[in-house]
C-alpha cells in the first residue's frame, strides 16, 4: 500500500504503544466499544474537512463514528444540520454504548470529518509523538479530496497537525477562534475552539460562536 493511499490505519495499528495499550485496556473493559482507530465519516468528494483532536473513550471510541456518543457531537451536528453540512437526524446512542449501533439517518453533505489522532488517548491528551503518527493518514487524507476548499479545525491541536500535513510551519498562522488561513490559492484553514462540553462549560465557546464559525465556513464555499 502506497503512503498515498494510506489514508487511514489499520484496525490493529501499532504505531504508538501507549495508544495500543489502552486501546487493549478498554477492549477488556468496554468490549461491546468500537476500541480502534476511528475511521473518517463522509465524502472524499466534499469541500469541506472538519478536524478534530481525537476519538473520546464513550464517544467515538465507544461508537465507531466521529463525534457520536458525547456531548462534542451534539453540539457538532446540530451546527452542521442547522447549515446545509448534514440531512437527516442524530441521534446519540450514548445510553447503548454499543459499536456500529445508530438510531439516526444522519447523511453529512459536501463534507467529511476526521480527527488528528485516530486513536482514543488516556485523558483525552495525545503525546506529540502520537500526533506526529498520525500526521501523515490526515497529510494523506487531505491529497485524496479533489474538491477540497475549506478544513475546519477544532483547537489548537487540530489548527497544528493541520499545518504540518499542508506543509507548513506552526509560526505560519497562530491559532485565532475564528481565524482564516490561506493554505495556497485552492484552501483555508478556519479555526474554531473546539466543541467540548469544558469549553462550553467554562464560557469559552458558545453556541452561537460555533454556529457563527460555520456560517462563515458555508459563505467560503461555491
Amino acid at each position: 500500500m502506497s503512503s498515498l493511499i494510506a489514508y487511514a490505519p489499520e484496525p490493529t495499528c501499532t504505531l504508538c504503544p501507549r495508544l495500543c495499550g489502552f486501546r487493549q485496556d478498554n477492549q477488556k473493559n468496554h468490549p461491546s466499544f468500537f476500541n480502534g482507530p476511528v475511521p473518517s465519516f463522509g465524502s472524499f468528494e466534499a469541500q469541506l474537512l472538519v478536524v478534530g483532536l481525537a476519538p473520546g473513550l464513550k464517544g467515538a471510541n465507544a461508537t465507531g463514528r466521529p463525534f457520536t456518543g458525547d456531548y462534542a457531537g451534539d453540539l457538532l451536528y446540530a451546527s452542521l444540520l442547522k447549515n446545509g453540512f448534514a440531512s437527516g437526524s442524530y441521534t446519540s446512542p450514548r445510553d447503548e454504548q454499543i459499536s456500529g449501533v445508530f438510531k439516526d439517518n444522519l447523511t453529512l453533505i459536501n463534507c467529511r470529518i476526521t480527527n488528528a489522532v485516530r486513536c482514543v488517548p488516556p485523558e483525552n491528551k495525545p503525546e506529540t509523538s502520537e500526533i506526529k503518527q498520525c500526521n501523515d493518514f490526515l497529510k494523506n487524507e487531505i491529497a485524496l479530496m479533489p474538491n477540497l476548499k475549506v478544513i475546519l479545525s477544532l483547537g489548537g491541536i487540530s489548527h497544528n497537525a493541520v499545518l504540518k500535513a499542508t506543509g507548513h510551519k506552526a509560526s505560519y498562522g497562530k491559532f485565532v477562534h475564528g481565524a482564516i488561513h490561506q493554505l495556497n490559492p485552492k484552501l483555508r484553514l478556519v479555526d474554531s475552539y473546539h466543541c467540548s462540553r469544558y469549553n462550553i462549560n467554562t464560557g469559552t465557546l458558545t453556541t452561537a460562536m460555533f454556529d457563527d464559525v460555520v456560517k462563515r465556513v458555508q459563505s467560503l464555499l461555491p
